[in-house]
């Protein structure tokens, strides 16, 4: 796997430079052809080699894609292991209606939620974590796992039309989580919704009080200002079918009677701390639970040798010379 795959799309590059090369032989071609015969002219240059141009463009090529290789940060996982950790199983429902994009946060609601649960991850030693994201309707993006590399890949692909069907239903979300914590857990799971709590479509007060009775908490974090913010959209603000500009606001009541009735609490997210910390340490005050997890463990970096295979090729690269050798070892 590669932690940071973005970086392979620099491998597009060696096929053009390769191409821009020959396209630029080509061209010279044609130039010395305005001079006269091709082979005379390459006779009245003994020293330039052509074959050389190529053996520096293809080693360049070469050391190119071992670097961006090596910025990909290659990993190979070592062994499966199986072990025994001790804490909380947390589900976060995060809220990706359009509502989301509102900009009463830096740089929107959404991406401002999703630093503060890659922040949350850091943090997490042992606990499991799951993440149910829903707009219209629900669904888990990320089932309970001890793995957190995995956790913020996957945070990394949301965005508001990860769910087809708008609207924000809390209820569904609510629901969803509580079916996804695993069977191994029976005293410390926590629900974490994440939303502005606009437009609910069901009853998402009587789904925390369903969950609450098997003994999970529900926490709320509402993200959104109650004066309101629009919701930017195309480059313009979104509007009604009556060409009003459509207006967000933070329904805090409803989630202050979520988190009381979930027997967890609700937080008003604020620009620094978004709220998500103070939350964990109450999670972490409940009593812990033993799991059972099959991991990767001492995921290896192969970084270094992909950098040194470029460094090799550079090398080899910058030792050939433009000129013709005296014992023809490049044609």
């Amino acid at each position: 796997m590669f932690a940071r795959a973005h970086f392979l799309w620099l491998l597009l590059l060696v096929p053009v430079i390769l191409l821009g090369y020959a396209l630029l032989r080509r061209a010279r071609r044609r130039r010395v052809r305005r001079f006269g015969e091709e082979a005379l002219v390459d006779a009245l240059m003994p020293s330039w080699s052509g074959a050389k141009g190529w053996w520096r463009t293809v080693l360049f090529c070469l050391g190119f894609a071992c670097f961006a290789v090596g910025l990909a940060r290659p990993m190979l996982g070592a062994k499966l292991v199986e072990r025994e950790t001790k804490g909380a199983e947390i589900m976060i429902c995060l809220d990706v209606s359009n509502s989301m994009l509102a900009q009463d946060y830096t740089p929107d609601r959404l991406s401002r939620a999703k630093l503060a649960i890659s922040r949350i991850v850091d943090r997490l030693d042992g606990d499991r974590i799951g993440l149910i994201i829903f707009a219209g309707s629900s669904f888990v993006q990320l089932p309970i796992t001890t793995d957190y590399v995995s956790a913020k890949m996957f945070l990394n692909s949301i965005d508001t039309e990860s769910v087809p069907v708008q609207g924000t239903a809390i209820g569904d979300a609510i629901l969803t989580a509580a079916k996804s914590f695993s069977t191994q857990s029976e005293k410390s799971r926590a629900i974490i919704v994440i939303t502005d709590g606009e437009n609910h479509e069901d009853d998402p007060v009587d789904a925390a009080r369903e969950v609450a009775a098997t003994g999970i908490r529900v926490y709320t974090i509402g993200v959104g200002s109650l004066r309101g913010q629009p919701i930017p959209k195309d480059g313009d603000l979104m509007k009604d079918k009556d060409g009003n500009i459509v207006v967000s606001r933070l329904d805090e009541e409803t989630l202050k009677k979520i988190a009381s009735v979930g027997n967890g609490a609700y937080v008003h997210a604020g620009g620094e701390e978004f709220g998500l910390n103070p939350i964990l340490d109450e999670i972490r005050k409940l009593e812990d639970e033993r799991f059972n997890n099959v991991v990767f463990e001492e995921y290896d970096e192969q970084y270094m040798y992909f950098f040194a295979a470029a460094l090799l090729f550079f090398v080899l690269e910058m030792l050939i010379g433009e000129r013709r050798a005296k014992k023809r070892l490049f044609e």
